[in-house]
């Protein structure tokens, strides 16, 4: 039996420009697909490990992505530590502006780049002609996920079951 999600959605028509820049010690990089794509899963199975997504292995989750109509790797977000090149964060989007899956490596939560990542994502959305993002959480996350949404602006638009 699934968990229920909540929707949540953000119009980007009246969202400002607001900056992306990752925080100290990150940089954004362009995905690749040889460089980032097992090191992205990993990342995504440690953060949903305790709840929030699905955890699958790199043999399962990469052809499934790659033969999903609405993959493009340009809505592939990237965040590397700047000292050590590991992967701080993580999100993979559907062409419809949707958020597919997003995760923060733990040494990297609570610095502000879940909503530097956010921000860029709501950019690159915008600059396509994309009124709106959307994405769906469980309603038990332990996270405090529901939070951190509403927090860049998201509302709750239907709960799912």
């Amino acid at each position: 039996m699934s968990k229920p999600n909540v929707r949540y959605r953000i119009a980007l028509d009246t969202l400002p420009d607001q900056p992306s820049a990752p925080p100290p010690g990150v940089v954004w990089a362009l995905f690749d697909a040889a460089l980032h794509a097992q090191a992205a899963r990993v990342l995504l199975n440690d953060a949903y490990r305790e709840g929030g997504g699905a955890v699958e292995d790199f043999e399962t989750w990469w052809p499934v992505l790659l033969g999903d109509s609405e993959f493009d790797p340009a809505l592939c977000f990237v965040a590397l530590g700047k000292e050590d090149g590991a992967m701080a964060a993580f999100a993979q989007c559907w062409t419809s502006g949707y958020v597919k899956d997003i995760a923060v490596a733990v040494r990297w939560r609570r610095k502000a780049l879940g909503r530097a990542l956010m921000r860029r994502i709501f950019q690159a959305f915008k600059s396509r002609g994309v009124g709106q993002v959307e994405l769906k959480v469980e309603a038990d996350n332990p996270h405090g996920a529901l939070a951190f949404y509403e927090s860049l602006g998201m509302q709750a638009v239907e709960p799912e079951g």
